[in-house]
């Protein structure tokens, strides 16, 4: 009697393992240990970590009457004062001023179309180099009180020959021995056909 042997079973081929035992079994034979999970936690929201800026209050109503401006008065057109001319009461000042000092052999000079600088240019005489001083600071003192300071004063320290700038009327005050010296009458009326005025001998 012929006994006949069952085939043997195969074995079933195990089912492979799924990739993330794969991946441990691999760390762990790498590093002797099972890889730790690391917890990560979601990032909070920056809405929720920053806080909303407050909002304004609203300003409070404020109920303002309107109140009406006064009238205002009538605008009035001042019409300007027209003065004399400047030079001619600068002239009147200066000739006061030589009178009430006693200057001598006042001379005037009209320069108008021979210079830029002036008008007229005045040549008086003191007896001293004290009452020359004297002369010009009065000048200087009558042109301040109506109003037409000097633009400058020169010589006043030696009061040989003082020199009173009023722009437009220039007034020198010298001693005699000066005044014949420089000789300012002849300097300005060389070429004139008419002398030089004299206001007081």
């Amino acid at each position: 009697m012929t006994t006949t042997k069952k085939p043997a079973k195969k074995a079933a081929p195990k089912k492979a393992a799924p990739a993330k035992a794969a991946t441990k079994k691999a760390a762990k034979s790498a590093t002797g240990t099972a890889p730790r999970k690391v917890a990560t936690k979601a990032p909070a929201k920056a809405t929720a970590a920053r806080k909303a800026p407050a909002k304004p209050r609203a300003a409070a109503k404020t109920t303002t009457k309107a109140v009406a401006a006064p009238p205002r008065a009538p605008r009035t057109r001042v019409k300007p004062v027209v003065e004399q001319d400047v030079v001619a009461r600068l002239h009147e000042v200066v000739k006061t001023a030589l009178d009430d000092l006693k200057a001598k052999d006042v001379r005037e000079i009209d320069v108008r179309g021979k210079t830029s600088v002036t008008d007229i240019v005045i040549v008086a005489s003191g007896t001293s180099t004290r009452h020359v001083k004297s002369i010009a600071d009065e000048v200087v003192r009558s042109a301040k009180k109506a109003g037409l300071p000097p633009l400058g004063v020169e010589g006043q320290r030696e009061a040989e020959w003082v020199l009173v700038d009023l722009g437009d009327i220039i007034v020198h005050v010298m001693l005699p021995r000066t005044r014949e010296f420089y000789g300012l009458e002849r300097l300005w009326t060389v070429g004139d056909d008419t002398p030089e005025t004299a206001l007081a001998g």
